[in-house]
């Protein structure tokens, strides 16, 4: 039987720290609808699914002509946790032998990224994969150097072994493996061989904030105004936020 590859776009309406964030205008356009984009530009899944406790957001699926999810109210809630709305959309589709959480909060992450991050998963035939930003930067834990010492000469950036902190952009899972952890353990968003995928400092990028909105606001219109440049000057791209 074919593997069948869903993507999942979690919406919840709630959000603590920016209010209605999904829904929040980035160059004339909600923020879910550069998800959606991303996805069905990569030609990689058999079904795109906005998984939401809100039915406005069955109103924006049918805009973009992708399928809708309405989780339990249960499921809503600021305090729920990422491994039960994984759980109980996998219980709803259970055709889909894998699932990959397209993050609504990442708006600069392209179609390539999304194809090369399945494409690596299915080649290290891995269980489970989250998206990481490489950072070569010293980098404390609990005031204590973690890639640096205080008894040596103080490191170029460029040499520093990199810390990857998560992204989230993309996280995936293969079904089979994931229901059987969480019903053993209660946990399961480690499941099996876990791996990790470097993306873009574009796509680490994740709104969360109203400073963070306004700031992809502006990337994203100067993008759009400079879409006819095979490449983006950073140094104009610095400029025109200081505008």
């Amino acid at each position: 039987m074919k593997k069948k590859i869903y993507a999942m776009i979690p919406a919840r309406i709630g959000s603590t720290r920016l209010k209605y964030k999904n829904l929040a205008l980035i160059n004339n356009k909600p923020m879910i609808y550069y998800a959606i984009n991303a996805a069905k530009k990569s030609k990689i899944f058999d079904k795109i699914i906005i998984n939401s406790d809100h039915n406005i957001f069955k109103k924006i699926a049918k805009k973009y002509k992708v399928d809708f999810y309405q989780r339990p109210k249960k499921l809503g809630s600021s305090k729920t946790k990422s491994d039960e709305v994984v759980v109980d959309f996998m219980t709803s589709f259970p055709e889909a032998s894998t699932l990959v959480w397209i993050n609504s909060v990442s708006p600069f992450q392209t179609s390539t990224e999304i194809r090369n991050t399945i494409k690596f998963f299915y080649k290290k035939k891995l269980n489970s994969l989250i998206t990481v930003e490489n950072k070569q930067v010293h980098t404390f834990y609990k005031n204590k150097p973690i890639n640096f010492r205080y008894n040596e000469l103080f490191a170029q950036t460029q040499d520093m072994v990199p810390v990857n902190p998560f992204v989230y952009s993309i996280m995936m899972w293969q079904r089979k493996q994931f229901l059987f952890e969480y019903k053993k353990k209660g946990y399961s968003f480690f499941s099996g061989k876990f791996g990790v995928y470097p993306v873009s400092k574009l796509t680490s990028l994740l709104i969360k904030t109203e400073e963070d909105l306004l700031l992809a606001d502006m990337i994203m219109k100067f993008i759009k105004k400079n879409k006819t440049n095979k490449k983006i000057s950073y140094d104009n791209l610095i400029r025109h936020l200081d505008n």
